[in-house]
């Protein structure tokens, strides 16, 4: 019987890039059940709206899962993830709760994200997400959950805030990697 689990031990360790790739989607899926709990503490409203940020969860926690198999489906995975989560989120807050700001670190992570090789994964993911946000703006009409105006400006300074706080993090994660290196494994990817 084919061994189910692999021990650290067996497993290959993460090339640079993947593991900054894993760190992030990790700080996203510790912070994502906070969420709800934020949003219904400073405006006491959408409680409820708020747990559907938490749908999310199970892709962004499928991404370290990936990187042991495929690094560059794992890098490739974040940015696109976190892409379909802010329209959704965007989708039931609206875009005057700053939730679309999230799609600035998905630019941010595929601008960091992919060597040199790997140009056209970063082109394609950067119009993409771009696209998307264009939708988001345009084309998905009235938010899910109304809130009042005063709601509205404690949602854009929360998600500034934390947009800000996941963009300086994302920067010091990537500051100094390496980004044509490559291991033999990452070839086949």
């Amino acid at each position: 019987m084919a061994q189910l689990f692999i021990t650290a031990k067996q497993a290959p360790a993460l090339d640079p890039l993947t593991r900054a790739t894993v760190t992030i989607a990790w700080v996203i899926l510790l912070n994502k059940p906070f969420y709800p709990l934020y949003v219904w503490y400073l405006t006491g409203d959408g409680l409820f709206a708020s747990l559907g940020t938490l749908l999310g969860t199970p892709f962004f926690l499928a991404i370290p899962f990936l990187a042991r198999h495929s690094p560059l489906a794992a890098r490739i995975a974040l940015p696109v993830v976190g892409t379909l989560d802010t329209l959704f989120e965007t989708k039931l807050f609206g875009s005057a709760s700053g939730t679309d700001l999230y799609f600035a670190a998905c630019i941010m992570l595929v601008a960091l994200s992919f060597r040199a090789h790997e140009l056209w994964w970063q082109r394609g993911l950067t119009a993409f997400v771009f696209l998307v946000f264009v939708v988001s703006r345009y084309g998905i009409g009235a938010p899910l959950h109304v809130w009042s105006s005063e709601d509205l400006a404690t949602l854009l300074n929360l998600n500034t805030f934390a947009v800000a706080s996941l963009l300086a993090f994302i920067a010091l994660n990537h500051a100094g990697l390496e980004r044509d290196a490559e291991r033999p494994a990452d070839k086949a990817s």
